[in-house]
């Protein structure tokens, strides 16, 4: 299946600027809310997903990530759900590789759970993805399954090797749980150092319901900071890779260690990004409750004004930063729609 899309030829559009003075740049979009995992601080165990119906169509998601990109954006970010599982998905990543043989777009990559990683990381290396990123919380198997619910580890690992055999640049992610993996977090970061991979931390975030309680869950990342600081040497690093992390080297491993820390430490000031799901709605923060519907426009006619002037209002309603909170009063989701909803 070859993703045909009309008027495809890209013509520089005005760039996209908020309220608060801040161009975005940085586009993630879900292409499925579907997911072969079911992590516990994720999803709920009996996920009800969308009709494939009211999805976008992959012609469709290639142009709506087109008029974005004519419009300035130069990383755009595939995610989920499991952007892998989405049925004919490199398509898709194949067509979007034009923007980036143009030099229109400076990076299309994807955030995936690895398990689909050994059939796709060659092909997603020939498309012209340079790196991804792969959720990972722990390297022990009995955990990984109960964290899961029912994934396999020895897959996720091969997927992972299979990825930088093909050339891929691999950063982990984990979320950091309380009473889980926190005690993990040296083990981890040592073992993808080993291999040459960053690791970022994240703190969980309060969306969607998933049957359990946040606060439960929750470790904040300036204590496991602390931790690891009595261990190893921890150098501050005065870069970004366009996402939230702040980022630490450390001494005895010579490698990156990430912190994205939406609780103890609110990072919108910069923030550039916006976000799309797969039925192509537009949330430009993660944590509010604003939505703009580009489906409807994208739909609406065959060339981008429509599209382009609903686009502009959504930004223009891009709030300055998210109030994302965690306590005993506080125990329950910030936002309703769950993560594998919004786009990683």
């Amino acid at each position: 299946m070859n993703v045909a899309v009309p008027g495809s030829s890209l013509k520089p559009s005005s760039a996209m600027v908020d309220p608060f003075g801040r161009t975005i740049t940085y586009l993630r979009v879900s292409v499925t809310d579907r997911c072969d995992l079911r992590c516990f601080y994720c999803m709920s165990e009996d996920m009800t997903f969308l009709p494939k119906s009211d999805l976008l169509s992959l012609e469709e998601l290639d142009r709506l990530c087109s008029a974005f990109i004519t419009r300035g954006v130069r990383k755009l970010r595939l995610t989920g759900g499991e952007p892998l599982v989405r049925r004919n998905v490199m398509s898709l990543v194949r067509s979007l590789s034009r923007h980036l043989k143009t030099g229109a777009l400076d990076e299309l990559t994807l955030t995936t759970n690895g398990s689909q990683l050994e059939k796709f990381a060659a092909e997603l290396a020939d498309c012209g993805v340079k790196r991804i990123n792969v959720s990972l919380d722990t390297l022990d198997a009995a955990k990984f399954r109960e964290i899961t619910r029912w994934g396999d580890l020895n897959k996720v690992l091969a997927g992972i090797e299979a990825a930088r055999t093909a050339g891929l640049k691999v950063k982990i992610n984990a979320v950091a749980l309380k009473g889980v993996n926190e005690d993990e977090v040296p083990s981890l970061m040592q073992w993808a150092h080993g291999k040459g991979m960053d690791l970022t931390l994240i703190e969980v975030m309060p969306m969607g319901e998933i049957g359990a309680g946040r606060i439960d869950q929750y470790v904040p990342l300036s204590m496991v900071r602390a931790k690891l600081s009595q261990q190893f040497t921890l150098t501050d690093l005065d870069e970004t890779s366009g996402g939230p992390a702040r980022y630490v080297r450390i001494g005895e491993t010579g490698g990156k260690l990430g912190f994205i820390t939406p609780l103890t430490h609110n990072f919108c000031e910069s923030c550039n990004r916006v976000r799309i799901t797969c039925t192509g709605t537009i949330h430009t923060c993660l944590g509010h409750e604003d939505a703009s519907d580009l489906r409807k426009p994208l739909r609406a006619s065959s060339d981008d004004a429509l599209l382009n002037a609903t686009i502009d209002r959504a930004i223009g309603l891009k709030p300055k930063g998210h109030d994302f909170i965690i306590d005993r009063r506080h125990d329950r989701p910030s936002v309703s729609r769950h993560m594998s909803v919004t786009g990683g």
